[in-house]
């Protein structure tokens, strides 16, 4: 049975223009008296109530007596001609079929004296929900607005507003009103050979508010089955507040995409508009090697900025990134991507709360995959503002589900808290990676701003997989060698930057530090005013083994007397006053607030 889009049965279907060009043979000599046909001028309104019309144009050398019409292999009608040798024969017909329906119709020509006749060749019809519409690449100036009764087909560079770099290197920026507003259930495809991105240049505005019946869907041309990550580049957001970097910055992968300015980080006038209700699928086509579009892009976005039920799923790199910037952010999905769920660079220091990350055991990238991959910047240099982003309620789901599940080598941590960077994860929990927590010193001194309580984890919990390795992770446990790097010192040679070294696994259950002096994460993670605790076992925090598997409702919420229902603490939170002070830890108390709106098999949904 066919899997619909929600939102397509609360809509009206249209037209769709299309054509179908059919060759014809060559003169009379050449056939032997065999007639022939040709389809010009073809059109079709391909969507219920529309109409398919075409001209047929036959050569018949001994006359065309009727023209034989089938639709989808069988009797369709059969119309008596004039006899003559040349003519043609208009055909219409109107659509009765619904959604994603192929129709095939073949025309076939009887001679006069009904001894041959011609081959049949088909004018085929995708019957689909609404029109289609080609957004060509280029910058798109004024208020613009894309409604639900069109599909959107994004080509290449779709960029609203301009921004052009300067041959001095300064920069012009059009601060005319350039709005685009997307309208509840609009559907956006990205095509794939001109690697589509929708860019939201400085100075431009995304007015895209779904609701949670109806939301919006940025997602893979290819029909259901077919879809992959990558398929297209994704939505990106470039904001003109504070970053690490400078006044303008181009996004990774060189596209013409800055970000970055003078606006304070606390300034809330500082808006790119609105993402709410807002799915996102199969993006991250690489630009160039190793250079991919994450599905949501984040350059130095503004407070201003609503970004709120966003989900973010099988991407190609990472699901949701924040390059400078202060935008707050709540409730966001990241869905089996290939490398990190949350990345955090340059200097962002937004609030994030109720986050979710589920990971697929077999899809993670060849730089490694991560729940969270946090730097101040890519040489761990100690520039301001500092990557200092607050993140709480956060759940992060990793691909090991049980001791037999299979995993990619390339995952590694839950939280891997790198380059100098001063990143705060309070109430949150953390289970199913190869290694929970890694404070990593190989650039930049991350450890020192752990012992300066300027990187924070609190009231948190990491937990492991029954049976795996003794204690839930990758390695025996040996309580001797409990957070270190097995004695060894670490190693920052070539191919071990990340501290992957095969002699140097990590041990203890999920914590990893390097062998920093005077730096023990075991006790800096104990500490009782942090709040924090390891369970062996997901099994143990009363959550719902679903969570893990691909399924169409996997349950969100915690069991009844589960451990994160009441584990929330606020008193040890600085940041308080700027959350929801909720009792519980992870991103869901007793509502799943996913319910609705996301789409947790899209590779079987049928758009259009």
């Amino acid at each position: 049975m066919k899997r619909f889009s929600k939102q397509l049965f609360t809509l009206s279907l249209v037209s769709l223009m299309a054509t179908a060009v059919f060759t014809s043979c060559g003169d009379d000599d050449d056939l032997g008296g065999v007639p022939t046909v040709s389809i010009s001028n073809a059109s079709a309104q391909n969507a219920k109530n529309g109409v398919v019309a075409t001209t047929v144009t036959i050569n018949a050398p001994e006359g065309a007596k009727q023209i034989i019409i089938a639709k989808n292999g069988g009797a369709y009608e059969t119309h008596a001609l004039n006899g003559e040798k040349s003519t043609t024969y208009d055909f219409e017909y109107t659509i009765t079929e619904d959604l994603r329906d192929i129709i095939r119709f073949t025309f076939t020509v009887i001679d006069n004296l009904d001894r041959a006749s011609s081959p049949s060749d088909p004018f085929e019809i995708t019957v689909i929900s609404k029109p289609l519409k080609t957004i060509a690449a280029g910058n798109y100036l004024g208020e613009i607005t894309w409604s639900a009764d069109t599909i959107y087909h994004l080509n290449g560079y779709v960029r609203i507003g301009k921004d052009v770099k300067n041959a001095d290197g300064t920069h012009t920026i059009d601060r005319g009103n350039n709005v685009l507003t997307i309208e509840p259930g609009t559907l956006i495809l990205g095509d794939r050979e001109t690697k589509a991105v929708l860019v939201i240049q400085r100075g431009g505005k995304i007015m895209a508010e779904g609701t949670v019946d109806n939301p919006i869907v940025m997602t893979s041309e290819r029909p259901a089955g077919s879809k992959n990550p990558g398929d297209w580049g994704g939505l990106v957001v470039c904001g003109e507040t504070v970053n690490n970097q400078g006044l303008n910055i181009e996004m990774e992968g060189n596209y013409q995409a800055y970000h970055g300015g003078s606006v304070a980080l606390d300034d809330a006038s500082h808006s790119s508009g609105v993402i709410k209700y807002v799915r996102i699928e199969y993006a991250g086509v690489p630009i160039n090697p190793n250079e991919e579009v994450n599905t949501l892009t984040m350059g130095s976005v503004g407070k201003g900025t609503t970004i709120e039920y966003v989900q973010a799923s099988y991407g190609l790199d990472d699901a949701f990134e924040w390059f400078g910037g202060s935008v707050d952010c709540k409730y966001l999905v990241a869905y089996r991507g290939l490398d990190d769920d949350f990345d955090v660079d340059f200097g962002y220091s937004g609030h994030v709360q109720f986050g979710l990350g589920i990971r697929d055991n077999a899809l993670a990238d060849q730089s490694g995959s991560n729940g969270f991959e946090v730097d101040n910047n890519g040489s761990g240099a100690a520039v301001e503002p500092f990557t200092s982003g607050k993140f709480s309620n956060m759940t992060l789901i990793g691909p090991k589900k049980t001791r037999e599940t299979p995993v990619n080598g390339q995952f590694q941590h839950a939280a891997q808290l790198r380059r100098a960077s001063k990143l705060k994860i309070y109430n949150s929990f953390m289970t199913g990676y190869p290694h929970g927590l890694y404070i990593d010193d190989s650039r930049g001194n991350t450890s020192g701003y752990a012992l300066a309580d300027e990187l924070r984890v609190r009231n948190t919990i990491i937990a492991g997989v029954d049976g795996w390795g003794g204690n839930g992770f990758g390695s025996a446990y040996d309580a001797t060698l409990e957070g270190t790097i097995a004695g060894l010192p670490f190693l920052d040679g070539a191919g071990v930057a990340r501290g992957n070294h095969p002699n140097s696994e990590p041990r203890g259950l999920g914590l990893r530090g390097n062998d920093t002096p005077g730096w023990n994460i075991v006790s800096w993670f104990n500490t009782p005013a942090y709040n924090n605790k390891r369970l062996a076992a997901w099994t143990e925090a009363g959550i719902d083994g679903s969570i893990f598997d691909l399924v169409e409702s996997p349950k969100m919420t915690p069991s009844a007397g589960s451990l994160l229902l009441t584990y929330a603490k606020w008193d040890n939170v600085p940041e308080a006053a700027q959350f929801e002070q909720v009792p519980f830890i992870g991103a869901f108390g007793a509502e799943d607030w996913t319910a609705g709106w996301t789409e947790f098999l899209p590779q079987q949904v049928t758009y259009y």
